[in-house]
């Protein structure tokens, strides 16, 4: 694919999500139209976009640009991993995680723009992705506690749109206080025969697991402008980072994020265990627990199993704004 030619691409709407409007979506469509040959599909239920994602794979289309939040951003890269079809990425939710991490504006107008700069350089290239339970995410999935909050926050999805991150933090405190059981853990996390890098005291297998976060980018979220730094280093060309809660004392969860929005990572805590550069892990429990995909929850279930699949999806990598 030479840098000059034009593209054949699919644009992928997701008009429920918060900052998608019928007028930035024309603009978008408008904009990428100028150089390239766009089709434009919305979503409207849950699978939808992965499916328009693996049939434009299938129909050799150069690239899938997502438009909406991480949700949409996980459907279809999961659709066009594995294939020659490569992912564009424009924010379109009320945090884009993923976006932001790529640094970003959280603007889609923005965006776009870079994203036509990228397009024209034939800026593409391979990352790796996590995969659980078969299924691949492209920053973290979370376990136990970080998905009861996420179930919390989309059984008011309405409110997404025009109270996105007030919303998560009420929502943090409620199941703290009332939806998360904080007398016992909740899983057992099975690393097999590596520990992963970073705890050298640590041993293989961890029993008391009250929740887990398992990370294929940094940070793991944004509060506001605020980077929630947990492990510093991971990227998209390493393993897997994996963070685990021991303990749900309020002293000690917020004495760790406080650290985390500080910048420069977690620090070292007894009721902390983080594990670097992880390939494979297995979580289980004979009750089930629940869980989050690149911010969808997903129920629960008694078992999960993780790998790091390298080089598996091809991205639009576009420049970081000044």
């Amino acid at each position: 694919m030479l840098p000059w030619e034009a593209l054949r691409l699919l644009l992928v709407v997701n008009s429920f999500a918060s900052s998608v409007t019928a007028r930035n979506t024309v603009v978008v469509h408008q904009k990428l139209a100028r150089h390239h040959d766009v089709q434009v599909v919305e979503t409207n239920r849950r699978g939808h976009a992965t499916r328009f994602a693996e049939d434009a794979a299938r129909r050799g289309i150069d690239a899938v640009v997502a438009f909406g939040g991480d949700g949409t951003l996980n459907e279809v890269a999961t659709g066009v991993a594995g294939t020659e079809t490569a992912l564009a990425v424009l924010p379109g939710g009320s945090t884009n995680v993923f976006a932001r991490t790529l640094g970003m504006p959280n603007d889609a107008l923005e965006s776009v723009d870079l994203l036509l700069d990228a397009l024209s350089a034939g800026s593409i290239s391979p990352i790796g992705l996590g995969r659980c339970n078969g299924r691949y995410f492209t920053f973290h999935t979370g376990i136990g506690y970080d998905a009861a909050v996420v179930r919390r926050v989309e059984e008011r999805a309405a409110l997404k749109r025009y109270a996105g991150h007030p919303l998560f933090v009420v929502a943090s405190l409620r199941t703290w206080a009332f939806d998360y059981e904080r007398g016992r853990p909740h899983f057992t996390l099975d690393f097999g025969d590596e520990s992963g890098h970073g705890n050298d005291d640590a041993s293989t297998d961890i029993d008391d697991a009250y929740f887990t976060i398992v990370m294929n980018t940094n940070p793991y979220t944004f509060l506001g402008n605020r980077p929630l730094d947990l492990v510093p280093g991971t990227d998209l060309g390493s393993g897997l980072s994996v963070v685990t809660f021991r303990s749900m004392k309020a002293t000690h969860i917020l004495r760790s994020l406080g650290s985390a929005l500080r910048g420069g990572g977690v620090p070292p805590a007894p009721w902390l265990d983080v594990r670097r550069d992880v390939t494979s892990l297995t979580v289980r429990n004979q009750r089930s627990f629940p869980y989050q995909l690149d911010g969808d929850y997903l129920g629960e279930t008694q078992k999960l199993e993780f790998e790091h699949v390298p080089g598996c999806l091809r991205l639009v990598r576009t420049a970081t704004k000044k």
